[in-house]
């Protein structure tokens, strides 16, 4: 510390070594901070010396501060120069901060899945890239495959708008599951082959709208032939033997209530060629995979309760 003769207390000049005694901050840093116009130095001994008052050292101390909390030096000379209030640039930052940490916990979950798995590299650069799309971009992906299968066509409005609703959020901090469920997903929406088949069920739903089915969603009769076949499958009954038969004409009646038809053969030729069109397991497995990435219940599969009744169907159309 260099004091100037008869000044007072705030006219103490400082040497770099006293400042860098009282911060912590390397010489180096502080001649850095010097050069770039942060904390210019105050003036200069006879001999060159760089010297700071007071008010620079409270400067210099609050760049450290600022620094520390992770703040660009772009930034710190805004403040500085009052160019942006303090508070507006702490907010700022503190949400920056906020995705780099939401990135650096899914890096985390990335990982996890991966040593959970034992991926290959090539399987976590797959992941890694999915996982660190934004809400939005997960959102568009989405969209994007809805837009191409059902585009153009006019089907069950219900479906379409309970598809866009039910959109992928990651959490903040996503389970490995979570992150696996997502990529899973992720590529199962980019599929030709999945797109084509989805399209193909959208066009049957359309050309029923054409024949006047107006009936929306049929989460009922759902319920119904779920109970119905689950019932005959833990009694042990096969679909093709007569113990079915009333379980087919229960489920028989309770279609042409729904869609006011006629309970004959034809109806069941349509209800088979129905659960025909709709008969993908991926269908079944896009939304389960949507419920593991939102960490909502994973619904029941029911493959195995349509493929029962398909089957029982079958057996007593003639000619099928």
């Amino acid at each position: 510390m260099v004091p100037m003769d008869g000044s007072p207390a705030d006219g103490i000049r400082y040497s770099i070594g006293d400042l860098a005694r009282r911060t912590g901050l390397t010489v180096k840093t502080i001649r850095f901070y010097a050069d770039t116009g942060l904390v210019p130095p105050t003036g200069r001994t006879p001999a060159g010396y760089r010297l700071y008052d007071v008010r620079a050292l409270a400067r210099l101390d609050l760049v450290r501060t600022l620094r520390e909390l992770g703040l660009d030096l772009p930034a710190i000379r805004r403040v500085l120069e009052r160019e942006a209030p303090l508070p507006e640039v702490a907010a700022a930052h503190a949400e920056a901060l906020e995705v780099q940490i939401r990135t650096l916990r899914l890096r985390r979950a990335v990982l996890l899945a991966v040593a959970q798995r034992g991926s290959t590299p090539e399987e976590m650069r797959l992941m890694h890239k999915l996982a660190k799309l934004s809400d939005a971009e997960r959102r568009r992906l989405v969209h994007d495959f809805i837009d191409e299968v059902f585009g153009g066509l006019d089907a069950n409005p219900e479906f379409v708008a309970m598809m866009r609703s039910a959109m992928p959020e990651l959490p903040d901090e996503p389970r490995p599951e979570q992150v696996e469920a997502w990529v899973e997903l992720g590529e199962l929406v980019q599929d030709r082959d999945f797109r084509a088949a989805v399209r193909k069920m959208a066009e049957h739903q359309a050309a029923e709208r054409a024949d006047g089915d107006r009936t929306g969603l049929h989460h009922a009769l759902t319920e119904t032939v779920t109970s119905e076949v689950r019932a005959a499958l833990a009694a042990g009954i096969a679909p093709a033997s007569p113990g079915a038969d009333p379980v087919v004409a229960r489920l028989s009646a309770a279609y042409a209530e729904t869609f006011g038809r006629p309970d004959d053969e034809e109806l069941r030729r349509w209800l088979l060629d129905r659960l025909g069109a709709a008969d993908d397991p991926r269908a079944e497995r896009y939304w389960q995979l949507l419920a593991t990435v939102n960490g909502w219940p994973v619904p029941e599969g029911l493959r195995d309760v349509f493929a029962w009744f398909s089957e029982a169907l079958r057996a007593r159309l003639t000619g099928c």
